[in-house]
C-alpha cells in the first residue's frame, strides 16, 4: 500500500485590509495572509474522515477576527499570533506555517483637514513567513520588486571565454537588477525578547541599498556579497541572508550609422534574457535554511 508522505492544507492569499483610526489620522496596514497547517492528518487522506481538519474557511475567518482582535502591529507579529494559535488550539495540528506579503502605503499630503488619504508605494513588496511547531519559532523576512541602478561604477571584464563568447568586455556599465531577498532572524523561542519588526526591516533595506551604492562593482556577485555582509556585519538579530538577483541588462545604441558618438549615453533596456545571481551570505558558525529557490519560499 502507498504511504502518505509530507502534506499540509489552509487557505492561501486571504486579502486583509486593517485601518487604525487615531481620531482624524489613519493608519493602514494591507497584507495577504497565506496559512499552511499540517500534523495529524493521514486520516483524511486515506478514508477522507474530516474529524481532525479546520476547515480552510475556518482559517480565513481567523485571519479577519485576528486582525480586529489584536491589530497588526508589523507582518511578522501578525504570523506569530496566528502560527501559535493554530498550533495550540487544535491538537491534530503540529505546525502552522504562515506567509504575509504587505503592501505600502504612504500618506497624501494636502492642505485639506484630516490625514485619511494615501496612495500605494511601488518600491517594493514586503515578505515574511513565520513557522512554528509548538517550540520553535522560524522567521523569515525579505522583499521582492525592489528596482535599483547604478549608472556608472560598474564593469565586467576579465571573464572566462570560449569560441561562443561574442561579449565584449565592459569598463563602464550599467548595473541594474530587482532585488528579491530574504533573511532569516535567529529568535527561535518566546524565552527570548523578539526583535523590532519594521525598525529590522527599515535597517537591512538601508544597508542592502548603501552597500549597493557604495560598492565599484566588477560583477554583480561581487555586489551581491557585500549586500549580504553589510547586513550580517550591522543587524545581529539574522544570521542568514540570500538573495536573487536578475541583471537587467543595458546595452549601447550604436548611433554610428547616424554619425552619433554614443559616450555611454543612450542605452537599451532588455528585459530578457537576463542573467540571474544567487547566492547566501551567513553569520560565520551558521547554517544555511533558507531555501535555493525564493519562488518556494
Amino acid at each position: 500500500m502507498p504511504i502518505l508522505g509530507p502534506n499540509q492544507y489552509g487557505k492561501a492569499e486571504n486579502r486583509v485590509v486593517r485601518i487604525t483610526r487615531d481620531g482624524a489620522t489613519h493608519h493602514i496596514k494591507d497584507l495577504n495572509v497565506s496559512v499552511s497547517l499540517s500534523g495529524d492528518m493521514d486520516e483524511v487522506h486515506y478514508s477522507g474522515s474530516n474529524a481532525t481538519v479546520l476547515p480552510t474557511d475556518t482559517t480565513k475567518n481567523t485571519v479577519y477576527a485576528f486582525a480586529k482582535q489584536y491589530g497588526i502591529e508589523s507582518a511578522e507579529q501578525f504570523g506569530i499570533h496566528l502560527a501559535r494559535h493554530f498550533v495550540t488550539s487544535q491538537e491534530p495540528i503540529r505546525t502552522a506555517r504562515i506567509r504575509v506579503e504587505e503592501y505600502g502605503w504612504e500618506r497624501i499630503e494636502h492642505s485639506g483637514e484630516g490625514a485619511h488619504s494615501f496612495v500605494r508605494t511601488g518600491r517594493e513588496t514586503r515578505l515574511t513567513q513565520v513557522t512554528y511547531d509548538g517550540s520553535r519559532w522560524e522567521v523569515v523576512s525579505g522583499l521582492k520588486d525592489l528596482t535599483v541602478m547604478n549608472s556608472t561604477d560598474s564593469e565586467f571584464s576579465g571573464y572566462a571565454k570560449d569560441r561562443y563568447t561574442t561579449l565584449p568586455e565592459a569598463y563602464d556599465r550599467i548595473l541594474a537588477t530587482d532585488v528579491s531577498g530574504r533573511w532569516r532572524f535567529n529568535w527561535t523561542d518566546d524565552g527570548h525578547s523578539t526583535p523590532d519588526w519594521d525598525q529590522s526591516y527599515e535597517q537591512v533595506k538601508r544597508h542592502m541599498l548603501e552597500a549597493f551604492a557604495e560598492t565599484y562593482s566588477l560583477s554583480l556577485q561581487q555586489t551581491l556579497y557585500q549586500m549580504g555582509s553589510r547586513i550580517i556585519d550591522h543587524r545581529d538579530e539574522i544570521d542568514e541572508v540570500r538573495f536573487s538577483l536578475p541583471n537587467k541588462h543595458h546595452f549601447l545604441v550604436d548611433l554610428e550609422p547616424f554619425g552619433l558618438t554614443n559616450d555611454n549615453e543612450v542605452y537599451v533596456a532588455a528585459d530578457r534574457p537576463y542573467g540571474l545571481i544567487e547566492a547566501t551570505v551567513l553569520r560565520d558558525g551558521c547554517e544555511a535554511k533558507i531555501p535555493a529557490d525564493l519562488t518556494n519560499l
